[in-house]
């Protein structure tokens, strides 16, 4: 699974971190905000995320409120394995994010 995001004018790009213990993974979407936020732009534009399948991968409920807490109006891409793409938002997938 891989993952983009546009920030600051800048693409960064993540990947799935995976561990034997399930918990200690880490999402490529994750991947890709940390790598982001690490280098000072915090205001997510536009995230793609693509895997292999057919199917249409969404984020896991960690990355969409992980994502929630930089972008309240953020783009979403999906792309499955052959190519064909979703867009879709934020927004859509995850209506009522945790605020403090």
């Amino acid at each position: 699974m891989g993952c983009a995001i546009l920030a600051g004018g800048k693409i960064y790009s993540g990947f799935n971190i995976e561990n034997a213990s399930y918990s200690l993974s880490i999402c490529a979407e994750r991947t890709a905000a940390v790598s982001a936020i690490l280098d000072g732009s915090r205001d997510f534009k536009e995230l793609a995320l693509s895997a292999d399948g057919e199917n249409f991968i969404v984020p896991c409920g960690a990355c969409l409120q992980f994502l929630a807490e930089f972008s309240k109006n953020l783009d979403i891409v999906l792309v499955n394995g052959r190519g064909d793409k979703k867009n879709t938002t934020l927004k859509e997938l995850f209506p009522v994010p945790f605020e403090l």
